[in-house]
């Protein structure tokens, strides 16, 4: 069974659904569809977020969902957690990472895991949604 990587704001933005009015909405709302998403199939999933970490959810563990920042500010530091945490894999190849960035793409093949786009993401939280 694979293992989920989920570029979290990659994948909020992807939908124009005024996530931006309410960042931190969109965050929890996110990691909600997650935590079911793994209560129904099993799945390890991370998520890797950019900014500060939100007060009520720290890095770590949140019904079944391990939840990361980037450890910086700036570009592509969600994506450099992101590589980072592959770096550390035994097996990286049995890690996805949703995201649709082709730059984050191409780095996460170079290390042998697999990549999907946030569509086929956001099409299973959907389903799972009724």
């Amino acid at each position: 069974m694979s293992q989920l990587i989920v570029d979290g704001m990659n994948v909020i933005g992807s939908r124009p659904d005024g996530w931006w009015r309410d960042r931190h909405g969109a965050v929890r709302a996110l990691l909600t569809r997650l935590q079911r998403l793994h209560a129904t199939s099993g799945e390890a999933v991370q998520v890797v977020l950019d900014g500060r970490p939100l007060p009520d959810i720290p890095e770590g563990e949140h019904d079944g969902v391990d939840v990361r920042y980037a450890k910086r500010r700036g570009a592509d530091a969600a994506d450099d957690r992101i590589v980072e945490l592959l770096s550390g894999q035994e097996h990286p190849e049995r890690f996805q990472v949703v995201t649709a960035d082709r730059v984050l793409v191409q780095r996460v093949h170079a290390l042998g895991a697999d990549a999907l786009g946030p569509s086929t993401l956001l099409h299973r939280l959907d389903a799972l949604d009724g």
